[in-house]
């Protein structure tokens, strides 16, 4: 991949003036964006303004940030549309939740443990009728039911040629997580056969934890692009890269190619350890691809990874190679 150098993220955007002249107008992105925030996902809405939706350092709510602009989420007020149950399911470990506008009504999956048993964690769906996710009233929908009975979480959903898929990370077997999909009867129910596309098996995979989890899709250049992110989630976690092209079937696993090393991983000169758990959104000139993700500004941590609560959600624009794949330009900063 072709990389540059720079140091504040800028994203430059040309607006064509009077004849042959033009003016450059810059829009700066303030990393961290939103600060001890982690797992974030970021959609813009049909008015051109953004919400947020990501994990809360204490792991007892889901909240949603509202704002104009990328960077104003960091300043947002946020709104708390639900908190964990007191007992029984959904009452620990409330993670990685996304925000999904599907057929006019908005969803909200995440992962959640129970209040007695808080490893016993499964996906689970909220939905609301409203216009503004920050309105309105969250109806709980219940567990997403997979074939597999056994820890799930990070679920994303996409559509694609009339048909909507929904990816997730499950344990399979020994290893920690792999990356599940299937097609969806309804916003909340699956219809199977489900297929695992990638598990950890690579050497950047296995790190401390054999992890696959974390996936957010990207259509673009003909194909279908899926990151992901790998290994445990300290300075080792890292993003890697699944793609199948736009007119495979989808439901079979020989479709899915997957990069054979990192696309986004630490640097330690730019003081980004441990980058991952991404979403995709389009930056306010309405055209410009962004990468949203959490990163801490440094390795080493005291005590349990997850107990650290600096991973910082942060925001910076990306390109598409000669091939039509990501660039998301791994030696530069923020």
């Amino acid at each position: 991949m072709k990389l540059l150098t720079t140091g504040l993220l800028t994203l430059a955007i040309i607006f064509a003036t009077s004849g042959c002249c033009q003016q450059e107008k810059k829009i700066e992105y303030i990393n961290p964006v939103v600060p001890q925030r982690a797992d974030p996902w970021v959609v813009r809405n049909d008015n051109g303004g953004y919400y947020m939706i990501s994990t809360s350092p204490e792991y007892d709510r889901i909240e949603i940030l509202k704002s104009k602009t990328i960077n104003g989420l960091g300043v947002a007020e946020p709104t708390i549309v639900w908190r964990k149950h007191e007992t029984g399911n959904m009452g620990a470990h409330i993670w990685a939740p996304e925000l999904h506008r599907i057929d006019g009504k908005w969803y909200i999956y995440f992962a959640a443990g129970d209040a007695e048993n808080v490893w016993n964690i499964r996906m689970y769906a909220l939905s609301n009728d409203s216009e503004d996710p920050t309105q309105g009233e969250w109806k709980e929908e219940g567990r997403i039911m997979t074939q597999r009975d056994s820890f799930s979480l990070d679920a994303t959903v996409f559509e694609h040629n009339g048909k909507h898929y929904m990816i997730w990370a499950q344990s399979m077997g020994p290893e920690n997580s792999s990356l599940v999909m299937s097609e969806m009867e309804t916003p909340v129910k699956l219809t199977g056969p489900e297929i695992v596309i990638t598990k950890p098996e690579l050497e950047w995979e296995t790190r401390k934890h054999n992890v696959n989890e974390g996936p957010a899709v990207i259509k673009r250049n003909g194909k279908i692009f899926v990151t992901y992110s790998a290994s445990a989630t300290n300075h080792n976690y890292c993003m890697g890269l699944l793609w199948a092209d736009e007119n495979a079937d989808l439901m079979d696993v020989k479709s899915w190619n997957k990069s054979d090393k990192p696309v986004f991983s630490t640097n330690a000169d730019v003081r980004r350890f441990g980058p991952g758990h991404n979403s995709f959104t389009i930056a306010e000139d309405g055209k410009t691809d962004v990468l949203i993700y959490h990163a801490r500004v440094y390795k080493d941590i005291r005590g349990w990874e997850l107990a650290d609560v600096n991973r910082h959600t942060r925001a910076r624009t990306f390109t598409w190679d000669e091939n039509g794949f990501p660039d998301f330009q791994q030696e530069l900063a923020d």
